[in-house]
């Protein structure tokens, strides 16, 4: 017994000093240096016509990638779930290839297709410009973020078997009646997993909005291209940690989300 009680708190304090000094320190070392100079200076950072800009892009992206994500990410859930076919696993690895796959080359691969000389570049002589502008963004965005519906949803769907749906369909509902009614209802804590999983992730992408954005302030910038343009090509380290410090903020927010519909799920 007490020898499985001092392993227990051993490995808590391993456990523990881990995360202090790979999270709780550099977090706490951007808190400190963001709000030395004072809150005036901090709020002042964080109102920049560049900074309401680069927030505005961040959250018209996440307002795109959403949606498309949740259309996407159902509909391949429900065929991985549900569906019996050749090429299945090949499916499922294409799905996990976001994880897998660095941004920078996701970023490069979308250039290599609409950028200059790309398979898809015609497009821009239409006037529909991709690369170093929002629908690049958004395509660089969208292909991060796609597994997240997907990984959520699945194995809901795997949960909860046909029972329910074949029972609908017997007694003569549609397949949309079907979906509305009963699949959608099953499934909404899964997808509102992956809804905000999805947007944390939005925010905090950087290496593929990179490649595809031109990085101008007000136009193609991001929050996290904002904290990278402060601390690297302005030489603004103050600027940068407010920018970072409004990011995190949005971050814990998503967390908190997420623990409150958790709790929720729980007392359902």
């Amino acid at each position: 017994m007490i020898q499985s009680r001092t392993a227990r708190w051993s490995l808590r304090t391993v456990a523990l000093g881990y995360l202090f000094a790979l999270v709780a320190v550099p977090v706490g070392m951007i808190l400190v240096r963001t709000f030395s100079p004072g809150l005036r200076t901090f709020w002042d950072w964080i109102t920049t016509p560049a900074a309401i800009a680069a927030l505005n892009l961040s959250l018209l992206i996440i307002a795109i990638v959403v949606p498309l994500n949740v259309v996407f990410g159902v509909v391949t859930a429900l065929l991985l779930a549900r569906g019996r076919f050749r090429g299945r696993q090949v499916l499922q690895a294409l799905v996990d290839l976001p994880f897998s796959v660095s941004p920078v080359v996701v970023g490069v691969a979308l250039i290599t297709l609409w950028g200059a000389g790309g398979w898809f570049s015609g497009v821009e002589n239409l006037g529909f410009k991709v690369i170093f502008a929002l629908p690049g963004m958004v395509l660089a965005t969208v292909f991060v973020t796609m597994p997240f519906v997907v990984r959520e949803v699945e194995p809901v769907l795997h949960e909860i078997g046909t029972e329910a749906e074949e029972a609908a369909a017997t007694l003569g509902a549609t397949g949309w009646q079907t979906f509305r009614r009963i699949t959608l209802p099953a499934i909404r804590w899964g997808l509102t997993y992956g809804v905000i999983l999805t947007i944390a992730r939005s925010l905090g992408e950087f290496g593929a909005v990179l490649m595809v954005s031109s990085g101008f302030p007000g136009v193609s910038q991001t929050l996290t291209l904002l904290v990278h343009g402060r601390y690297i090509d302005d030489h603004n380290p103050y600027g940068a940690y407010a920018a970072a410090t409004l990011l995190m903020v949005l971050a814990v927010l998503a967390l908190l989300l997420m623990t409150v519909l958790d709790r929720l799920r729980r007392n359902a």
